[in-house]
Formats: C-alpha cells, structure tokens, sequence
C-alpha cells in the first residue's frame, strides 16, 4: 500500500439520502455514560441544519474537553433542534445498561420539538418505540455527522452533571474522572464504599454481576 489509508470522518450523506427519499428531518442520536461506574447516562438528539453544520463534528471521545465545550454551543445555536433525556443509576441497576442507554435515546428523540422521519443511532440497536424509522450504525461504516453532534450533545452534559456531583461527593473525583473506574476511583471507593450515584449492579460492587460495556 503507497498510502495510509485515510481516518474516516462524519459526514451528511446520510442524511441527504433519507431527505431525498422523503424522509426529513433527519435526526441523529447518541450517548454518553455506558462504562462509568456512577452517575447517568446521558443520551442526545439532534436535527442538524444542512445549510449551518458546525465545522468539525466528530465522535466525542475523539475530541478534547475544549473541542466538545465549543462544539456544543454551536450545536445549540445553529442545529434545527436539540434534545437530551438520562437514565439514573437507579434505573441501571433495575434494568440493565443496554436498556437503560436505549431508553434515554429514545426519550430523547420523543423530545424533540420537531418530529423527525428517520433517526440514526450510533449503535448496534435501533432504541424500541421510536416515532419514526431508525437505521443503526453497522461496523466500519463513518460516522453520521448528525450522530457526532449527538455525542457532543450527550458527553457535554454528563460531563457537568459530574462535575457538579463532585462537589455534592467530594470524596470520589467525579469532576476529574466522570464516573468511570480509574484507579484513583477505584480506591476512593474502597476507601468510602459506594454513594447514592454508583451503579451497584456494576463491577466491583456486585461480585456476580457481568462485566460492565464500554461507552
């Protein structure tokens, strides 16, 4: 091979496609929180504008800080409309992570206050009971730049609520970490045991329990 290939990056075809074909809007959505060991998770939807999409979009976990906190505040001054929904710890531990990520994508895009013809997931699952039709992410396909707006739109206000729990429960770094299990939470909560925000049904807090997905 002469060249490396090239990183795949979102783009709008899809969403030109389903406008084409009658379907429009298009709305696009995500979430943020599967792995952590507290707090929600977090799910967004959003109806981008095609003539104002925000230069730069891309999966949130491949931006920094900074790069999301901008991004999203041009998301919510130029998309066409914006939409986030959580499911608590709570609701974690009764159902388990997968239902509860697909619940809050599905609530979210039930928010949205413009309905939309077709919804595009980032995922393996089309969220049950969407208003509309919903076409998953498949494996090695590009990103939908509605979807990378979706995952800015969800990580930005988890990242808050974090933060802002951090002050609530001083004792286990969520402004730093987020909830998710780095060592240094891991021994704050062998130090402190586990508050009102960690997901019992996770590892390490149930010993039986399966192994926690990744976000």
């Amino acid at each position: 091979m002469l060249f490396d290939p090239l990183p795949l990056v979102p783009d709008f075809n899809h969403e030109l496609a389903g406008r084409h074909a009658g379907q429009w809007p298009v709305a696009g959505t995500d979430e943020a929180g599967r792995g952590p060991l507290a707090g929600p998770v977090v799910a967004a939807a959003v109806i981008l504008d095609p003539d104002a999409i925000p230069e730069g979009l891309n999966d949130s976990k491949k931006l920094t800080a900074a790069e999301r906190e901008a991004l999203y505040e041009i998301i919510l001054a130029r998309a066409v409309a914006v939409s986030v929904a959580s499911s608590g710890p709570g609701r974690i531990d009764t159902t388990d992570i997968r239902k509860a990520s697909l619940d809050a994508m599905r609530r979210a895009v039930a928010s949205l206050c413009i309905a939309p013809k077709l919804v595009l997931v980032d995922g393996r699952d089309v969220p049950p009971g969407l208003p509309c039709f919903g076409r998953a992410l498949g494996r090695g396909e590009p990103r939908w730049v509605s979807t990378a707006a979706a995952s800015i739109s969800a990580r930005v206000p988890r990242d808050r609520m974090m933060a802002r729990a951090g002050l609530v429960y001083p004792h286990y770094g969520f402004g730093t970490h987020a909830g998710y299990p780095t060592p240094a939470h891991r021994r704050a909560v062998d130090a402190h045991g586990p508050c009102p925000l960690h997901r019992l049904s996770f590892r390490p807090f149930r010993a039986t329990a399966p192994d926690s997905p990744e976000e």
